[in-house]
């Protein structure tokens, strides 16, 4: 008899992982610290060309590239003469799914088809579920999301159960968790007892379907302007959608297009907390994924996560939650486009950088989300108000995470936010490096892969750890 116990499971867990992949992580280790990462990503063995196909015969990619006229020239009117850059978004709203996330969730179901799976299993509480139940359903695949859903009082925000209801309308089975570690636990015991496909957000399949979207908007940023991007804003929680649109962007042959990362500042907060679960009013694109899994990558469901952001960020920005409900209203009123907050996430960053910009520059925000009941100001605010938060309207700066939400009382109160990334690397190289002080050339050369920098840079930000 399987013991399942969770001490039991959890020493299964590469075992499980392995067998649920068809794939094995350890040919990618390297002597120390190192791993071949290029080799893992190589390994997926598909073109981009080969994707754009895939995900074409299901549905996916080819979305449109448009131009925020209303909201740029807002952007000019609050900024100094001369300054104040175009705008512009990748509507991903258009996939089969309604998010990016159908482009991962593409290869994640083509991968576990050709390796002859007979049905996924994906553990998330947001989009993602509803993509892999798609692309799922279209392939013939059985289909069981896990969702960490409610917290000890059983209590549910608006947008995981709207998510819930849309992965449930393409015919996945949903199973929902109350926060906590169960959530890891319950994806390895399915996975060991159904025999199923791990369609985890950070495989190397998964990121290289999300290559296609950087890819696209590059060519349709030349096709229209004649040139490529400056800036490439991405919404950053698990790092899967700025580690993929970087890495089409680099593929498309413009590897100097600048990609920064934008999170919702839940500074405070921690995801695994039951009571915190329900204070926070954004489900993903926060800081409390973004910050630890940019210096952690490692921390995710399989031994080595193909999402590394950090490799690809020149900046990592951070909004209010009160400025993204904001570009939410703004981005419906002056364009007519209602989109989900994920998007909005790095359209209300794009709104602050496009002031420090001169007007000729660009920037696309590679994503925008389908909306729906639960995904809505309305219902997310009354959610918070009823958690004890406050909603009132002034500066966003006054924002407190888990206790006040701040809608801007003018838009020129958006601001431009950095995080520190030299206090990223650093806590990277830390954690890479534990306890240990000298390290070979290759090893300094995965490290500085790792962190985007050069190796001497990266041999003086290793000496600042002593």
């Amino acid at each position: 008899m399987t013991d399942y116990t969770y001490e039991a499971v959890m020493s299964r867990k590469n075992d499980i992982m392995r067998t649920s992949l068809a794939l094995d992580f350890s040919q990618y280790e390297k002597s120390g610290v190192a791993f071949d990462y290029d080799a893992m990503m190589a390994d997926v063995g598909l073109s981009i060309e080969e994707v754009v196909s895939i995900q074409r015969d299901l549905g996916v990619g080819d979305t449109p590239l448009l131009e925020l006229r209303n909201i740029t020239a807002l952007a000019r009117k609050l900024a100094k003469p001369g300054f104040g850059a175009r705008i512009l978004i990748k509507d991903e709203a258009c996939n089969p799914s309604g998010s990016f996330k159908a482009r991962r969730a593409a290869l994640s179901c083509y991968d576990a088809k050709r390796k002859g799976y007979k049905g996924v299993i994906a553990a998330t509480s947001g989009n993602y579920g509803a993509a892999v139940a798609s692309m799922a359903a279209r392939l013939g695949l059985k289909c069981i999301v896990i969702q960490e859903c409610y917290d000890s009082r059983f209590v549910g925000q608006p947008e995981i159960l709207e998510k819930q209801r849309k992965c449930e309308a393409f015919g996945a089975e949903v199973i929902q968790l109350t926060v906590g570690p169960e959530l890891f636990y319950y994806t390895l015991r399915l996975l060991e007892e159904t025999g199923f496909y791990n369609a985890s957000l950070y495989t190397p399949s998964a990121i290289t379907g999300i290559e296609t979207l950087g890819y696209e908007l590059v060519l349709q940023c030349k096709e229209r302007y004649e040139r490529a991007p400056d800036w490439v804003l991405a919404t950053h929680a698990g790092g899967g959608n700025l580690t993929g649109t970087a890495r089409g962007i680099i593929k498309a042959g413009c590897p100097d297009v600048k990609i920064a990362a934008v999170s919702v500042d839940l500074s405070g907060l921690s995801m695994a907390s039951d009571g915190d679960f329900n204070r926070k009013s954004f489900t993903t694109g926060h800081t409390g994924f973004g910050i630890p899994f940019a210096t952690l990558p490692d921390r995710s469901d399989v031994p080595r996560n193909a999402a590394r952001s950090l490799r690809y960020m020149d900046r990592y920005l951070l909004v209010k939650q009160g400025e993204v409900f904001y570009t939410t209203e703004m981005l419906a009123s002056l364009e007519g486009l209602e989109r989900g907050p994920a998007g909005n996430t790095s359209l209300a960053g794009a709104f602050a950088m496009a002031r420090e910009l001169p007007e000729d520059a660009m920037i696309v925000v590679q994503e925008t989300e389908y909306t729906g009941a639960g995904k809505h100001p309305m219902p997310q605010l009354t959610f918070a108000k009823r958690n004890g938060i406050d909603v009132i309207v002034g500066d966003p700066d006054d924002e407190v995470p888990g206790e006040s939400i701040v809608i801007p009382a003018h838009p020129s109160m958006f601001r431009v936010r950095d995080v520190d990334l030299t206090r990223l690397r650093r806590s990277a190289l830390r954690n890479i490096a534990g306890d240990r002080r000298m390290f070979s050339d290759n090893e300094i050369a995965y490290m500085a892969a790792e962190v985007n920098l050069s190796v001497k840079e990266t041999e003086a930000l290793l000496e600042t750890l002593q």
